[in-house]
């Protein structure tokens, strides 16, 4: 990542597949986090949808609403009570088949609440790599 000052409203921008980070002259280090932060955002909020929708017709369920949040210990989280599913902002750092991974994953939650056989039985069928990017997942920090 590159970090440019300039006279001009803070910007992230993806150039040549590295981030610039474009911030007034002397923004401190917490304007840096907040603009990348917001930028982090904005990107998983453009690929979870089509991700949600796709496995919405794959699975037969309907999710209410999903949010994005920094999580100290979990990539993601479902409440099947109220059809709500959390993401990690973190994943936005991962490869996509993980972030995949993880919406899978919390939209079988929706079938089967909890992490027994039926679970697995069900990610097995639906997303048969699913234990390599869980592997690949656990092997990285959370909170980078």
């Amino acid at each position: 990542m590159k970090v440019k000052e300039n006279n001009e409203p803070p910007v992230v921008q993806l150039l040549n597949n590295e981030i610039v980070l474009r911030v007034p002259d002397g923004a401190d280090l917490e304007t840096r986090r907040s603009v990348l932060q917001d930028w982090y955002h904005l990107q998983l909020e453009m690929v979870i949808p089509p991700l949600i929708t796709k496995w919405e017709s794959i699975l037969n369920v309907s999710v209410r609403r999903f949010s994005i949040r920094s999580m100290k210990t979990r990539w993601g989280s479902c409440t099947p009570k109220t059809r709500s599913i959390r993401f990690n902002l973190e994943l936005v750092k991962r490869a996509p088949e993980c972030l995949e991974y993880i919406v899978v994953h919390e939209l079988v939650h929706l079938l089967e609440a909890s992490h027994n056989s039926k679970f697995k039985t069900l990610m097995d069928r639906f997303y048969p790599k699913w234990k390599f990017y869980r592997k690949e997942l656990r092997s990285l920090p959370i909170k980078a």
